[in-house]
């Protein structure tokens, strides 16, 4: 169900908005309803992983690789 919801902005920022929602083809009320979901997805705990170290996790999982392959890997690669 939708909602109205009203915002109080400065005249040159709705105008902003308006142009900007013409250029992607899409309303202002989208733009704010995509924004908002966005915030809610992106919501994480204090001291959170970042995306990429997320994706990350569990990649080696099951693997023999151990801090012993990584220190000859750092060797080879910088000394």
């Amino acid at each position: 169900m939708n909602t109205k919801l009203t915002l109080r902005m400065d005249e040159r920022l709705i105008g902003q908005a308006k142009k900007e929602a013409r250029k992607r083809g899409t309303s202002v009320s989208k733009m704010v309803a995509n924004y908002f979901r966005g915030i809610s997805s992106r919501e994480k705990p204090a001291g959170a992983l970042p995306p990429i170290t997320t994706l990350l996790l569990g990649s080696l999982r099951g693997s023999k690789k151990g801090r012993e392959d990584y220190r000859r890997h750092l060797e080879e690669k910088y000394l």
